[in-house]
């Protein structure tokens, strides 16, 4: 593998900390368009949009997913960024390139290396609203809220001592709902540092205590969030769309893949009926098989054929 490769991938996993996944997966992406660049005798700082078009156009004749695609520029974006950071290329042509409309196959959830990417790229920007942005996104990875939940939060609404949340939701039913140590951490540190100074910025300021706020100091609204998290999605190069139901979803479907009981799930969410919650749930592929390998009675019988053969 070329050395450049390797000084990329080792930047990702011991400085940006993303997940043995994401980073196989980037090294796969990262080769696959170094080999069609051989192929064209063309070298990374010759690279146009033209040729980056060629190269889409040949990864689509594979009929590899759209998901994928957008995953493989979401790679290369961030590895010609690094490139030019170290002064090894003066331009990041993949700036120019938008990442393909993708319908059913967006996640629906966000596994657990989803959300360590997630919430490391987003610590790793170096803007002042980082901040606000992290205690936003990782409450709700934490707790589930809705959107109009979260904007409607205030802080006399958060007991920051017992990690709790008292949420008015849906016909102004009150609910209690944890949340993580690190939300937590995140929560406070934007509490502290930087919410004072959005306040300062409200050319007409007003008592409130609301929890988050826009650059402009006042209260944020469901459809400002929603700008937020698609923001958010473009500055660390996410290859799926980011929104509030996304990172709702996913809450829902950590715990039932760590056991949580539906009707515990179903109350934290606030739903009236158990049938939206399972609506919410999405199990992933590698749960489904080690519980049915758990369950089935003949699930690991090729498995025990296959270990007294090794004896």
């Amino acid at each position: 593998m070329d050395n450049l490769i390797v000084q990329f991938l080792n930047y990702l996993r011991y400085q940006r900390g993303y997940s043995s996944a994401t980073i196989d997966a980037y090294e796969s992406d990262i080769i696959d368009f170094s080999e069609f660049l051989l192929n064209e005798g063309v070298d990374y700082e010759q690279v146009t949009t033209g040729i980056i078009r060629r190269y889409l156009t040949t990864q689509l004749e594979k009929d590899i997913s759209r998901r994928t695609l957008r995953r493989r520029i979401s790679a290369l974006r961030h590895y010609y960024k690094w490139r030019v950071d170290t002064s090894l290329s003066s331009r990041n042509p993949f700036l120019l390139i938008e990442s393909p409309k993708v319908g059913v196959n967006f996640p629906s959830v966000l596994y657990e290396d989803d959300i360590k990417d997630l919430l490391n790229a987003n610590k790793n920007r170096d803007d002042e609203l980082m901040l606000r942005d992290q205690a936003l996104i990782h409450l709700m990875l934490a707790s589930g809220l809705r959107a109009s939940e979260v904007v409607a939060l205030t802080l006399q609404d958060i007991d920051f001592n017992n990690r709790i949340t008292r949420i008015f939701g849906k016909g102004q039913k009150e609910r209690l709902v944890p949340f993580s140590e690190q939300a937590r951490s995140d929560l406070q540190a934007y509490v502290k540092e930087l919410r004072p100074k959005l306040l300062a910025k409200n050319k007409i300021p007003r008592p409130t205590g609301v929890v988050f706020l826009n650059a402009q100091g006042k209260p944020l609204t469901t459809r400002g969030l929603e700008y937020i998290l698609k923001a958010v999605e473009k500055k660390i190069g996410a290859y799926y769309d980011l929104h509030p139901h996304l990172l709702r979803h996913s809450f829902a479907t950590d715990l039932l893949s760590k056991g949580a009981d539906l009707r515990v799930i179903q109350e934290l969410l606030g739903h009236e009926s158990i049938s939206t919650t399972q609506i919410y749930t999405h199990v992933s592929p590698t749960i489904l098989k080690s519980e049915y390998e758990k369950a089935h009675p003949r699930a690991q019988v090729g498995k025990k054929a296959d270990s007294d053969d090794k004896r």
